[in-house]
């Protein structure tokens, strides 16, 4: 399989083009980014070609499968053309800048019969497969998912300084972190309809365009479920303020550190299984279940319309809790 990236400077990057780089059958054969240079280096490490064009790179590399990074508001206008193209992909959230415009993407790409991925890594994480398993035919009613990363200086170091525009990225913490666990929330509570029924947000740390602080709160039946994300631990990369809880009729999780799920029963009974929270280490299984899905005809785990749906509780939060101004 030919994979190619689009918008390598993005600071996912990595997630990846790693694992690719690791799969046998897999071959990268070229990376794009309006920033030549950054192309460059990325096409050294990965040793395949590099163009600022990523119509030109598609149309004279011909790839089977493009993964599609990038600034936020140059998201849509590039998965308009590979769905055009009828080429494969997979899109990082939020996929667009609006409802409105990832809700044409998912019209687009059902239209054309098109593969177009979200990754919403966490739908294949150890973690949540637990709680599914022990909470098979139980109701749940509670979920709460505290994820606060490091200062937003990881993006001017990185040179995606256009995380700190509305403009050009849409949004702050809630938009960029809150969409996996909104995500999280709509599936554990499905069939029930999620609705947000609270929201607030803040720049008072980074004093930004947009927001470095969020909390929403949703509704979906009887069981309410908070999200907490924000950019303010004054920690080094890739260390987080976390803390998930999620309330069963007979079990009570909770995962502390990056590292560990508790699990208890109702008579107070706790076991500790090691494994991975956070959302990083689930990538290389996302690449290689992607490729994998995209090769053999199946459709993505999680595709526009999800993030549709997840956007859709993401705009109404902020419909509800305005952006600061800075």
């Amino acid at each position: 399989m030919r994979v190619a990236f689009i918008g390598v400077s993005h600071w996912h990057t990595p997630l990846y083009l790693d694992p690719v780089l690791a799969l046998a059958g897999v071959e990268a054969v070229g990376v794009s980014d309006p920033d030549g240079v950054v192309a460059e280096t990325v096409a050294a490490r990965a040793r395949c070609a590099a163009l600022t064009d990523y119509r030109a790179l598609c149309d004279r590399l011909k790839p089977d499968f493009v993964f599609v990074l990038g600034r936020h508001c140059d998201m849509a206008e590039t998965a308009r053309f590979l769905i055009d193209r009828g080429i494969k992909f997979a899109i990082e959230k939020p996929c667009g800048m609006s409802v409105a415009e990832v809700a044409d993407l998912a019209a687009r790409a059902r239209a054309a019969q098109a593969f177009g991925a979200v990754p919403f890594v966490f739908r294949q994480s150890r973690w949540l497969d637990v709680v599914r398993e022990r909470t098979a035919g139980e109701a749940l009613h509670y979920l709460a998912f505290k994820f606060v990363a490091g200062g937003m200086a990881r993006y001017r170091e990185a040179g995606c300084e256009w995380m700190f525009a509305r403009a050009t990225s849409g949004g702050g913490c809630q938009l960029n972190l809150g969409v996996h666990f909104v995500d999280l929330c709509r599936m554990l509570l499905a069939p029930d309809p999620v609705a947000v029924i609270g929201a607030a947000n803040s720049n008072m740390v980074e004093r930004l365009d947009v927001e470095d602080h969020a909390v929403m709160v949703l509704r979906g039946g009887a069981a309410v479920c908070v999200v907490e994300t924000g950019y303010t631990f004054p920690a080094p990369h890739m260390s987080f303020d976390l803390h998930f809880s999620i309330r069963s009729e007979g079990h009570y999780f909770v995962a502390r550190d990056a590292e560990s799920l508790e699990i208890y029963d109702l008579s107070q009974r706790r076991t500790v299984e090691p494994m991975p929270i956070t959302n990083v280490p689930y990538y290389p299984g996302f690449v290689a279940d992607v490729l994998a899905r995209a090769a053999d005809g199946r459709a993505p785990i999680a595709d526009l319309d999800d993030m549709v749906e997840t956007f859709r509780l993401i705009e109404a939060a902020y419909a509800r809790a305005p952006l600061p101004k800075s």
